[in-house]
């Protein structure tokens, strides 16, 4: 992978946008960098990172697509979270957690 260098006056945008409510993630393909190098940039600059996590405002869908047979993967997608965030929202909630591995096939 190609090394990107931010200058200063990208380095301040990206601080501006991410306390303007924008993701790690977001600025990452924003600046064609990792997020973990946006997170270090604003790190540098004492920005403190937001946690990530499910949306208040989400859970209840999330636990809905989870119970209509989604995986914690395909509902972390949909929420542009991870699947660990998803099983520890989910789990907070009181939802058991289906065994990992393959779903198995429905045959018609």
């Amino acid at each position: 992978m190609t090394q990107t260098f931010l200058i200063p006056a990208q380095v301040d945008e990206l601080v501006a946008r991410y306390q303007a409510g924008a993701t790690l993630v977001e600025l990452g393909e924003r600046f064609s960098v990792h997020r973990r190098t946006v997170a270090a940039h604003l790190v540098r600059r004492s920005v403190p990172i937001r946690g990530r996590g499910l949306d208040e405002s989400h859970l209840a869908k999330a636990v809905e697509l989870y119970a209509d047979g989604l995986t914690l993967m395909e509902v972390g997608s949909r929420f542009g979270v991870s699947q660990q965030t998803v099983r520890r929202a989910l789990a907070a909630e009181g939802v058991v957690i289906r065994p990992g591995g393959r779903r198995a096939r429905v045959s018609a």
